[in-house]
């Protein structure tokens, strides 16, 4: 089953269950990615719909910092939640030991040994790491290993 039939499923499910803030979350990842299939003219494939959801998830802990800075705490944890449903669709995330040994063979692999070489590595790691680690938290693992 596609990820894009599994998120319509479990929202007519959270239809069903009369749950507003999980339909409403779900309502506005089906959005985005119909807005894509549109602009693009084509299916979205899982890959596709991972990185949208990747980009959902981290607009809305940009969100999340803001509110908090104004005090907000209501919208906070509103954006919070949606943070909770979107995570499900994403892949299983990498533990820090395994993304350790995955940059380090990376590094290796590509024979980097400075800054020099950082975007050789995170061209060989992005495509690999999607939805399964943070990128941010990857590109800070390699500037660490090159210095």
């Amino acid at each position: 089953m596609s990820l894009k039939t599994t998120i319509l499923d479990d929202m007519k499910l959270a239809m069903r269950e009369k749950d507003k803030q999980k339909v409403s979350a779900l309502r506005l990842l089906t959005a985005a990615i119909k807005q894509v299939e549109v602009d693009e003219r084509k299916e979205l494939t899982d890959s596709d719909i991972i990185s949208i959801v990747t980009k959902m998830i981290k607009q809305r802990k940009d969100s999340v910092q803001q509110y908090q800075k104004a005090e907000r705490q209501d919208l906070a944890d509103q954006e919070l939640f949606e943070i909770g449903i979107l995570e499900n669709y994403l892949p299983k995330q990498l533990s820090e030991s395994e993304l350790d040994e995955i940059i380090s063979k990376t590094v290796s692999a590509v024979g980097a040994a400075n800054m020099a070489d950082m975007g050789k590595v995170m061209g060989q790691l992005k495509p690999q790491l999607a939805g399964k680690a943070d990128m941010s938290i990857v590109s800070q693992k390699i500037k660490a290993l090159l210095q």
